[in-house]
């Protein structure tokens, strides 16, 4: 239920009215969510919002004439919105989606089952609960003139790094991808240790999210293979449905080791790798998300002298797994996302004990 206990009221943008149809379907079973409207592209939404003023925006992502990224960013400057994309992973939608995310939207989930028209009850129930999350999240404005580049300026001096063994690694949920962006647009290229990242996105976006960062940050971003060893200036993304953690030298390995906790890729595993690898080397950041995935890893970071960051409430779209690892007791610093970048700097100054 949205506040007050009244109906959570959903506006479908989608120009197949095949998938617009099945979408409702799924969203008025549900008792708590009722569906407000249905736009047929993003000019016919961008009419609907200010009358409507919906909970929750579905938006779909490629269609024609307005498509959903310039839609997104149009109601997230004027009215902002909680917006869930749902999108195809295919044909440049994966791009689009991340873009769309960067512009304010909250999360992205496939709509391939939704296209099938059949044996999407699961995904149903899935589609569901996330619109109830992300319909209580406040969302920000998102001014078009501050989406641009920032500057590296202002940042302290990289510290030298001789003869030690460093690693960074971070964990994200929901709201990560643009936390991530916004940090690793922050860092110099000559950064002087690699990252590792835990985000928990869909299946088929964890490729088009390592593509999308590297497109847009000065570091290198790939998506972690399996045997390769990490390298400074490399940022490595986990692939979907796999776990990774690292191994002696600094060595990536991924298995299809079941779900820890929930969750595959589980930042709880990964941040126990680095422990034992880095020890007091490891800078540990848990970002914006919901549940508690990574805090007993960082308890691990923590206790090897390793440095845990955690994002601030302020600046995260959801405050859970930030929260958790700071009630735990192992976080170091709390940061606001705009200066993490100066915070892993710093970090990275102290030498590890």
């Amino acid at each position: 239920m949205a506040e007050g206990g009244r109906l959570i009221r959903v506006l479908i943008v989608e120009d197949s009215p095949t998938i617009a149809k099945v979408l409702a379907a799924v969203i008025n079973q549900d008792p708590q969510l009722i569906v407000a409207g249905v736009a047929a592209d993003g000019r016919e939404a961008l009419e609907m919002v200010p009358k409507l003023r919906p909970d929750l925006i579905t938006m779909d992502v490629v269609m024609p004439g307005l498509d959903g990224v310039e839609t997104t960013k149009q109601i997230m400057a004027r009215w902002p919105t909680p917006i869930l994309i749902l999108s195809a992973s295919a044909a440049g939608g994966a791009s689009r989606s991340l873009t769309a995310l960067q512009y304010g939207a909250l999360d992205v989930m496939p709509k391939a089952v939704f296209e099938q028209g059949a044996g999407w009850a699961a995904s149903g129930a899935e589609l569901v609960e996330r619109i109830k999350l992300l319909a209580r999240i406040k969302p920000i404005t998102h001014p078009l003139a501050k989406l641009e580049r920032p500057r590296l300026a202002g940042l302290p001096p990289l510290p030298k790094m001789e003869g030690t063994r460093r690693v960074v690694a971070i964990a994200a949920s929901t709201g990560g991808p643009q936390a991530l962006l916004a940090i690793l647009r922050m860092l110099p290229k000559e950064w002087p240790c690699g990252l590792v990242i835990v985000q928990h996105i869909a299946e088929h976006f964890a490729a088009g999210l390592a593509e999308w960062l590297d497109a847009e940050s000065p570091l290198s971003v790939r998506l972690a293979d399996d045997g390769a060893r990490i390298e400074p200036g490399v940022a490595y993304v986990a692939p979907a449905e796999r776990q990774m953690r690292l191994g002696e030298g600094g060595v990536i390995r991924l298995t299809d080791d079941p779900p820890f906790d929930g969750h595959r890729p589980s930042a709880t595993l990964l941040f126990e790798s680095v422990a034992r690898v880095y020890g007091a080397g490891v800078i540990g950041v848990i970002l914006t998300g919901m549940g508690r995935d990574g805090v007993m890893g960082l308890q691990a970071v923590h206790a090897a002298g390793g440095t845990v960051l955690a994002q601030d409430e302020a600046t995260s779209a959801i405050f859970g797994m930030p929260k958790a690892a700071i009630d735990a007791g192992v976080v170091d610093d709390i940061v606001p996302l705009p200066k993490m970048a100066a915070a892993l700097i710093r970090a990275l100054a102290q030498r590890p004990s």
